[in-house]
């Protein structure tokens, strides 16, 4: 019996150290997944829901097999060569493309994060606090947040800000939707043949695979400093931050399409599905898509210029790292101080359009994803950059197929915008 319980006894001390392993890795997965669930995300799959019940799911599932994808080879990218996505790219294909892929990203950034603070201006206004007040009251409060916190500080609290997305889960559970139905839009592809559906089924790929994210994974996995030994963890933390970002995407698609699309009624933004809602579903659904709303935002608000705020020392070779602290790692800092300024002035001018920004952003975003990840692909291919992590001939077919997927929607939204 002794001797059958010093056999058994490994057992629970390797799980639990398994387990320890795993919670120290988690972060970049789960954090670039769930920020894909902005106030610019938010409003694609509130439109989706209201304007085409569950017709479009399938969309919304093959964009998250995608993030899934396309965020582990990032973080496999972070960990093999110990760089971001951009200092990559200027490495390996020069400093002209580089160039190139820096201007791309700063450009999706910039307007998506005004989509972000244009986000949190609404959602506040649900609740009678004016933008005025909100927006400078979000910027200085993540501005706070990066400047006086260590790495592993900021992170955590991102992580428990991430916690307000069950007010989604919750808001689809109210609603009592036809989950029957539900499983059908997600497997049975379908679409009307028009340019608007067209813009949406691109602002969906745009939303949840967004150029920034992956940029964030990538950098993140290298400030976090993960190891090769710590790979299969990570692929943990990425496939359940994408599978949770697509999960949220379903829910809010189901709120709106149970209630908004089966009464008829269209809306332009998260906060109108929000105030929608309450006369349809109730007061306490209204709230929580709210609340969901203000910390979506938050959330992409802080992390958003992180990764600006990376790309731009990755590609001109300064330090930056959330531990280095401004002295240290000043470029870093006020290159995240001045995209949070920037994005929170632009949303407070009162000419500024909200609701187009927000929906027009993520076709941006798929439109500048296009040559991202071909520059990934070919990246993840050179066994020179990636060594013994370099892409299998198998996965190349896949990353291919999926690339050529969503530079067919790009391509037939232009055609269509030409025509």
């Amino acid at each position: 019996m002794a001797a059958m319980d010093s056999q058994t006894a490994p057992a629970p001390a390797a799980r639990r150290t398994r387990l320890a392993v795993l919670v120290a890795v988690l972060g970049p997965g789960l954090l670039a997944g769930l920020s894909d669930d902005d106030p610019a995300g938010i409003t694609t799959y509130s439109v989706v829901g209201a304007d085409y019940g569950y017709q479009l799911l399938w969309v919304l599932l093959l964009s998250t097999v995608a993030l899934v994808l396309f965020h582990s080879l990032g973080a496999r990218m972070g960990v093999a060569t110990g760089q971001g996505l951009i200092g990559l790219v200027r490495d390996r294909y020069g400093v002209r493309l580089g160039s190139l892929a820096l201007v791309l990203l700063l450009a999706a950034n910039l307007g998506t994060a005004c989509a972000e603070f244009a986000g949190v201006a609404a959602g506040f206004e649900l609740f009678g606090v004016s933008r005025e007040v909100s927006v400078p009251l979000a910027a200085g409060l993540v501005s706070v947040l990066v400047l006086r916190g260590s790495f592993h500080r900021v992170e955590h609290l991102l992580m428990a800000l991430a916690a307000v997305f069950v007010a989604y889960l919750a808001a689809g559970f109210v609603v009592g939707p036809d989950w029957g139905e539900v499983a059908a839009g997600l497997v049975v592809p379908s679409a009307p043949l028009n340019r608007d559906a067209l813009v949406v089924i691109v602002a969906t790929v745009g939303t949840t695979l967004a150029p920034w994210g992956l940029s964030f994974i990538q950098s993140y996995a290298v400030d976090k400093k993960l190891t090769a030994a710590q790979l299969p963890y990570e692929r943990i933390d990425v496939i359940t931050g994408s599978v949770l970002t697509g999960v949220i995407g379903l829910f809010v698609v189901v709120t709106c399409a149970e209630t908004l699309h089966a009464s008829g009624v269209s809306i332009d933004s998260a906060a109108d599905a929000a105030g929608a809602l309450e006369p349809l579903a109730g007061q306490g659904a209204s709230a929580l898509f709210g609340i969901g709303l203000i910390g979506a935002a938050l959330l992409a608000a802080a992390i958003l210029p992180l990764s600006t705020a990376y790309s731009v020392c990755e590609f001109t070779g300064h330090e930056g790292a959330l531990d280095d602290g401004f002295r240290g790692a000043p470029l870093f800092y006020s290159t995240f101080l001045l995209v949070t300024a920037a994005a929170a002035a632009l949303v407070l001018i009162p000419s500024v359009p909200l609701v187009p920004l927000l929906v027009l952003t993520q076709v941006l975003n798929a439109v500048l994803l296009v040559p991202l990840l071909f520059f990934m692909y070919g990246l993840a291919r050179d066994p020179e950059q990636m060594g013994e992590h370099r892409a299998s001939r198998t996965e190349a077919v896949v990353y291919l197929v999926a690339i050529g997927l969503i530079t067919l929607c790009v391509a037939a939204l232009l055609v269509l915008t030409v025509a």
